[in-house]
């Protein structure tokens, strides 16, 4: 099959294409200024499900904070969370903290270039291990996400849904049947490029496309209608109350998450699960989840924020602290040092409506 959909490439030509107009227009990206495996692996990181443009300035941050990965693996995990708030997709820091720790405890602070190593380590999955191993080590190992398969469902014409596992793997043969052995980190990071400036989701620029005439999509006059992805499941919406309990001295109630799941061990105001218990038995509620009594205020704001899965509806309200028996889970805060805990950007919004 591989052989069948190839056969209509001259495949050495279209490498020198490729990586020429790479070499020629790629943009001048902080990780690209040098083939430090460490900073590239952050870069990798950060740049699942979030914009180029919004990636630089965490990227540069938290590069300075932490330099190399002794300085990550040394860090208080909240602090971590912090440098990586409004990032989004929080477990993505904890598992880089938790995989650079074992990289300086078993591998002497020396990012592995084995793939099996590599692939070991918490939160390096297929795409993240081939990046690295192409991009730092230069070996010619596919990194295949939703962009790469993007491209080359054009190219090749690949009519396969690109939501299911074993469309990915079939990506990832063909890439490598496709790499340039000889300069992997350029034909990698080439493929990524065009995705992000030229072959675009909507509306792709064929006609400036250093690689148009490789391009079976193109010549059918089919690429925008590929890649094929199944639409998803519809989110969920889930509504919550969210208490600014306040008491006398003009200090906040805030609470930390669970070490797992969602958001986990991020910083929060109370939410109350409203479907569940209905407004009758919100004070009650509160009093035996957090052993507190509050006096329910005015409402000041009503907020969403979607994630991948759910959406929050969120309808946030002052309270008053009427008695401070609180549970371990809790801390008053005043306002001024709010923002030194690490919150999600749903919360963030929250603070702008504290009086």
């Amino acid at each position: 099959m591989i052989d069948k959909k190839l056969q209509y490439i001259d495949i050495s030509r279209f490498q020198n294409d490729l990586i020429t107009w790479y070499q020629e227009n790629k943009r001048d990206l902080p990780w690209r200024q040098d083939q430090d495996p460490y900073k590239i692996w952050v870069s990798e990181i950060m740049l699942q499900q979030t914009k180029v443009d919004t990636v630089i300035p965490y990227f540069q941050r938290f590069i300075k904070k932490y330099p190399d990965v002794h300085a990550l693996a040394q860090a208080d995990p909240e602090d971590v969370l912090k440098s990586w708030e409004g990032l989004g997709y929080y477990s993505r820091a904890r598992n880089l903290q938790n995989a650079v720790r074992e990289v300086v405890a078993t591998y002497n602070g020396e990012v592995p270039d084995n793939g099996d190593e590599l692939g070991a380590l918490k939160g390096v999955g297929a795409y993240t291990k081939g990046a690295i191993l192409s991009i730092a080590f230069n070996q010619p190992e596919p990194a295949v996400d939703g962009n790469v398969m993007r491209v080359f469902s054009r190219i090749l014409r690949i009519e396969e849904d690109i939501a299911l596992q074993r469309t990915k793997k079939l990506f990832e043969s063909y890439v490598r049947e496709l790499i340039d052995e000889s300069d992997p980190s350029s034909f990698n990071q080439a493929v990524m490029e065009l995705g992000a400036l030229i072959c675009t989701p909507k509306s792709p620029a064929c006609l400036l496309c250093p690689v148009q005439e490789h391009c079976q999509a193109f010549a059918a006059g089919v690429e925008e209608e590929l890649p094929i992805k199944k639409k998803a499941k519809k989110q969920k919406k889930v509504p919550y109350v969210v208490l600014l309990v306040k008491n006398k001295q003009e200090q906040y109630i805030i609470e930390k998450r669970s070490d797992k799941g969602l958001l986990a061990n991020l910083w929060q105001f109370p939410m109350v699960p409203i479907n569940e218990i209905g407004w009758d038995h919100l004070e009650n509620w509160v009093y035996h989840e957090y052993g507190i009594h509050l006096t329910l205020g005015e409402k000041q704001a009503n907020l969403k924020h979607v994630f991948s899965h759910l959406i929050w509806q969120l309808d946030v309200y002052e309270a008053k602290l009427e008695q401070p028996n609180m549970n371990e889970r809790l801390k008053l805060v005043e306002k001024e040092a709010l923002t030194n805990y690490p919150f999600p950007v749903s919360h963030q919004k929250i603070m702008s409506y504290i009086k």
